[in-house]
């Protein structure tokens, strides 16, 4: 008897891949905005940059330095703007 392994796959893991892949759009546009931070993975998206190159800017102070909330980087919004040429 064969023996199979099944590996479970967690569907909420890769769900952001899957919608990015497909061209669908899973966050509004900057312009729409209103809150004064953003994720890393938000920021990345807005910049069209791996979320992986925003944890090296951070390190390095390259182009935006985010906060530390509670251990947790937080990208300003208004400098996200300035690189982008969007007025705030």
């Amino acid at each position: 008897m064969e023996t199979q392994t099944h590996q479970r796959r967690n569907p909420a893991a890769n769900a952001g891949h899957d919608v990015l892949s497909r061209g669908i759009n899973i966050y509004p546009p900057l312009e729409a905005v209103t809150r004064p931070n953003i994720t890393t993975g938000e920021a990345a998206y807005y910049l069209n940059r791996k979320p992986q190159t925003m944890r090296e800017w951070a390190m390095t102070g390259r182009v935006i330095r985010p906060l530390r909330i509670n251990g947790r980087l937080a990208w300003p919004v208004s400098e996200i703007k300035k690189v982008l040429g969007i007025a705030a």
